[in-house]
């Protein structure tokens, strides 16, 4: 090393490590990419327990409360039921939408990107651009 590094070590109270840098230079960026599709996999799945999880405890809720409301005949209690029933109703569209979400990621993944775009540029003055216009409509203004 040379003494700015030794300065800059002692300065930030750090001390530098040398790494081995792979033949032919820095790493790709490819490399250095992990497969996130075991990590996709692992969340979906995960999501898909915990909300299977949340239905059932919301099922249980639902139960209760209605048990509540015909013991009690309170409206409170049957507006609380079905606030519930509506959150487990929630929860089934959520898990749904989960379905409908890994498909769709797993036809995007296999497609490929859907379509191209090339974008043109005119780079000039306006005064050239109103010269190639007329030449293109083949000087009718």
């Amino acid at each position: 090393m040379n003494t700015l590094e030794d300065n800059m070590e002692d300065m930030l109270n750090i001390s530098a490590e040398v790494s081995n840098v792979p033949e032919g230079g820095c790493a790709t960026r490819k490399d250095q990419l992990k497969d996130v599709t075991e990590d996709r996999e692992k969340d979906y799945e995960y999501t898909r327990g915990e909300l299977y999880s949340l239905i059932d405890k919301g099922q249980e809720a639902v139960q209760g409360a209605l048990d509540v409301a015909q013991e009690s005949g309170h409206p409170r209690a049957y507006e609380v039921a079905v606030a519930a029933m509506k959150h487990v109703a929630d929860m089934t569209d959520k898990l749904a939408d989960l379905h409908k979400k890994m498909k769709d990621l797993d036809a995007e993944q296999k497609t490929g990107p859907s379509s191209v775009t090339n974008n043109a540029m005119f780079v000039g003055s306006t005064a050239e651009l109103q010269k190639m216009l007329k030449k293109m409509s083949g000087g009718k203004r």
